[in-house]
């Protein structure tokens, strides 16, 4: 684990809450920083990998947690087992103009593995240049591998915006198939709290909208390279 020095001069950015000194217990380290930076973070995603390793997901009591479930209907004439999903399972559902991202499986090269870190860097506004750039951090808490059923899910980790778990699949229901998120959450702090009903909630809503259609493009994309194959 690094040292808080090295820890200040990694995090030079504006930050909600000082991260220079340890949290004296679990309960205080879910009031982690929230990490905003004017420079795009690519470069440092090694760092930033190593960092929220350390961290704990955050506690929560899903009963306690708001539920939402968001579907696409994909187009095609594939059944699941003929469509190629490895792109879910590198993490290439949000568009990159929302979200850049960088896995610990992938660093590793290797498949995703539950106990894994994706670094996550998120654009506000949906824009690499001019934007904040946040960086948060999920841990993989389950991977589906079943007939009917592809994909995996993660929770959050401390200073995420967002307290709970989400989860991506790819489903065969009957003669359709469809794309799903399942979330169960809640505001991570205060700010997200109290921001959620003008800012935070209609920013979730349009990144899963465009997560939905991001995943069906690509999905649907190996339908058209069937036809054209044939």
């Amino acid at each position: 684990m690094m040292e808080s020095k090295t820890i200040k001069s990694y995090y030079g950015c504006f930050q909600l809450k000082s991260i220079n000194k340890p949290p004296k217990d679990k309960k205080a380290s879910q009031k982690a920083t929230m990490n905003i930076f004017l420079k795009d973070q690519k470069s440092e995603f090694n760092k930033h990998l190593d960092f929220l390793k350390s961290k704990h997901v955050m506690t929560y009591d899903k009963t306690s947690l708001k539920e939402k479930i968001t579907t696409i209907e994909i187009n095609t004439n594939k059944k699941l087992n003929e469509l190629d999903i490895n792109f879910l399972f590198d993490y290439k559902i949000f568009p990159d103009n929302i979200m850049s991202f960088k896995t610990q499986w992938a660093s590793e090269n290797r498949n995703m593995n539950i106990g894994d870190t994706i670094v996550q860097q998120v654009y506000i506004p949906p824009t690499k240049i001019f934007s904040q750039k946040i960086i948060f951090g999920v841990r993989i808490n389950e991977v589906i591998d079943l007939p009917n059923k592809k994909g995996f899910s993660y929770e959050t980790l401390e200073g995420h915006v967002e307290k709970g778990v989400s989860t991506f699949t790819v489903e065969q229901l009957h003669n359709k198939l469809i794309f799903k998120i399942h979330t169960y959450s809640t505001p991570g702090n205060f700010l997200t709290k109290l921001l959620g009903p003008i800012f935070s909630i209609p920013y979730q809503t349009f990144c899963t909208k465009s997560a939905l259609e991001n995943v069906k493009q690509q999905l649907e994309t190996q339908n058209n390279e069937f036809y054209h194959s044939n």
